[in-house]
Parts: C-alpha cells; sequence; structure tokens
C-alpha cells in the first residue's frame, strides 16, 4: 500500500486526494524512469502471478469455490485438481483466457493514443464471449434465449438488485452499451481524479448489465483492459475485500463514487508495489519502500530502518522514504547476523 506521513513524520492512512495523486505519480514514473508496464512477453513472470490471483479473486467474488492453488494448476497445467462441479473450473478457465486476451493488449502507453482506440463494441462483445463460452456450454443460463449466448447482450428484464441498482431495460442496452464505450473513450489518466472517472465507469457498466449472465466478470475485465491500455497494472479486488467492493458500487449508484475509486487506486497500487515495480526496478533503482516490503520485511519496518539509520535510503520532499532491493539485502544480512558474544 502506498505510505503517507503527517509533518511530524507519522505514518497515517492517505487521503483520498494523495492517494490519486500517488497514483498519478508513481505510474508517471513506471513509464518514465522504469520503462513502462512490460508486455507479458517481456515479463512473463509478472504477469502469471497476476493471471493467477485475478482468475481465483474475480470468480472467487461470483461465487467460485477454487481456492488459489486450484486455480494455478487449472490454468498452468490444464489439470483439474479437487472434486468440485465441473462448472467451477470452466468459470476459471473462461475467466482465465479473457484475463490472458487482456494482458495481451498491455502493449505500452502512448501519450498520442487515439481516444477511441481505448475500447470498441465488438471487444466488449469478445471479453464476455471469452470468459463465458466454456461454462456456458455445460451450465448455460436457464431463462436464456437462442439470440442471449455469450458475446450477445440480454433479451430480458432483469429484477433490481439488493441495495437498490436498477438495471437499465433491455431494448436500450445496446444504446447504452454505445453511449458507455464513448465516454470510456473519454477518460484521462492524467486528470487528477481520473480514479473517480473510472470507478464512473466501472459503476455505469453494472447499471447497464448487458448480458445475462457474467456481467460483473466480464466488468473487471473490461476495466483492466482500459487500465493495461493506458499503461496502468490490472487492479484485483480480492474476495475478502467482496462486502467493501459491492458496498462502494452501491454507493457509487447513489452518486458518490469516491469510495470505490479509493478501493480501485489502492488495488492498481497494490499490483503495482507487489508485482510490477519490484522486477522492472532491478536491484540497484531507489523505489519506494511498499515496493520492496516482504513478508519478513514489512514496510512499516523498513521505514524505521530507514528513520534510525540502519537501512541505506533517501526521503523524496514529500517525506517518503525510498531504498533499493540491493540496500534493503544488506540490511537484511546484517539484521539477522549474530552479534559476537
Amino acid at each position: 500500500m502506498s505510505e503517507h506521513f503527517d509533518a511530524a513524520g507519522r505514518q497515517g492512512r492517505p487521503s483520498r486526494s494523495e492517494l490519486y495523486r500517488r497514483l498519478r505519480a508513481d505510474v508517471a514514473e513506471l513509464r518514465g524512469r522504469l520503462g513502462g508496464l512490460p508486455t507479458p512477453l517481456e515479463a512473463a513472470d509478472i504477469w502469471r502471478g497476476i493471471w493467477y490471483e485475478e482468475a481465483h479473486h474475480s470468480t472467487a467474488i461470483e461465487g467460485n469455490t477454487l481456492v488459489l492453488k486450484q486455480v494455478e494448476q487449472l490454468l498452468a497445467e490444464g489439470r483439474a485438481v479437487g472434486n468440485k462441479e465441473l462448472r467451477e473450473y470452466l468459470e476459471v478457465q473462461g475467466y482465465g483466457a479473457a484475463a490472458a486476451w487482456v494482458y495481451g493488449q498491455a502493449a505500452g502507453f502512448h501519450e498520442d493514443r487515439r481516444t477511441d482506440s481505448l475500447l470498441t463494441l465488438a471487444e466488449v462483445r469478445r471479453v464476455h464471449h471469452l470468459a463465458m463460452a466454456p461454462v456456458w456450454e455445460v451450465a448455460p443460463h436457464p431463462d436464456a434465449s437462442p439470440g442471449e449466448a455469450p458475446g450477445s447482450f440480454r433479451e430480458h428484464e432483469i429484477r433490481p438488485f439488493p441495495g437498490g441498482m436498477v438495471p437499465v431495460t433491455w431494448p436500450l442496452v445496446s444504446a447504452e452499451i454505445e453511449n458507455w464505450i464513448r465516454r470510456v473513450n473519454l477518460l484521462d489518466p492524467e486528470d487528477s481524479v481520473f480514479p473517480e472517472a473510472l470507478a464512473e465507469a466501472h459503476c455505469r457498466f453494472e447499471q447497464i448489465h448487458p448480458f445475462l449472465d457474467g456481467n460483473g466478470r466480464t466488468g473487471r475485465l473490461l476495466l483492466n483492459l482500459v487500465l493495461v491500455r493506458l499503461g496502468y497494472p490490472p487492479a484485483i479486488v480480492y474476495k475478502r475485500d467482496r462486502a467493501r467492493y459491492l458496498a462502494a458500487l452501491r454507493r457509487a449508484d447513489a452518486g458518490e463514487p469516491g469510495p470505490l475509486a479509493e478501493l480501485l487506486a489502492r488495488a492498481i497500487l497494490d499490483n503495482l508495489y507487489r508485482n510490477v515495480i519490484p522486477v522492472v526496478a532491478g536491484p540497484a533503482r531507489l523505489v519506494p519502500l511498499a515496493a520492496l516490503a516482504t513478508t519478513d520485511l514489512r514496510a512499516s519496518a523498513l521505514r524505521v530502518a530507514a528513520i534510525r539509520g540502519r537501512l541505506r535510503a533517501v526521503r523524496d520532499p514529500d517525506g517518503r522514504w525510498r531504498s533499493s532491493r540491493r540496500w534493503v539485502n544488506d540490511y537484511r544480512k546484517r539484521r539477522y547476523r549474530r552479534e559476537p558474544g
């Protein structure tokens, strides 16, 4: 997570505006000093770990019960481990295929990218088809008509959801999705409130609910398609945050996108610090302590070591400490070295 310090140097939770600023600054640093978001061909290990986690957590939010290890074996080896229903394995395989296609779009950020190239209608349909076709073959939606197969918009009304969200009436779905795509293609990653515009777009997709089934999974996949095309890491919403995520969606539906925007911004930064920066920065570049944290050395412990002079580090003008993998490794060796008795 992003760190923040007050005037006295105390650690605290950053304000929402500070979180947005940190996200914009750290992604700009990724694009500039660190060479940008690598493609899956350039950094397979980064994307493989993200792939497993997203496929597991995004399907788990919708009720899938496979554990992460089972998801890893299924996606890596095509081997179904355990005694789950076939439907659950096919849900993960479909999501994995769609996520792999999404990640393949991470071809680098371009300042001159056309505003109509972030997302197309054909891609919305494609993502849904990839995610839902495998499970649909064995467990189609019981109310589906022949025209509502994966990749095709619904021809049914959907009742309001718990919490009050009312899906768009089905005859308006096509027009509303086209409007939504135009809105997505106007997203500006340099906007100071970009996370809120992203949250509003994500919420609007769920309000439209264009497909008979699989809208939550498709919405999160499309969110990440937009992010990687803008040079941002994907956002993984963890199953432990399901209640917070759904509550934030309800608040966005009521016109308050801030909580959802904050959740998404934190998810992107978490992916940036845990999976991307540690690999692309190499051993010598100075990066935020959050990108150097491990299970045995959390960012807070590294900060204390930096303040006490035990960890070689420098402090930014905004109060954030930076170090390198090499300096942290040196500190770790000294930390666990027995003092002569």
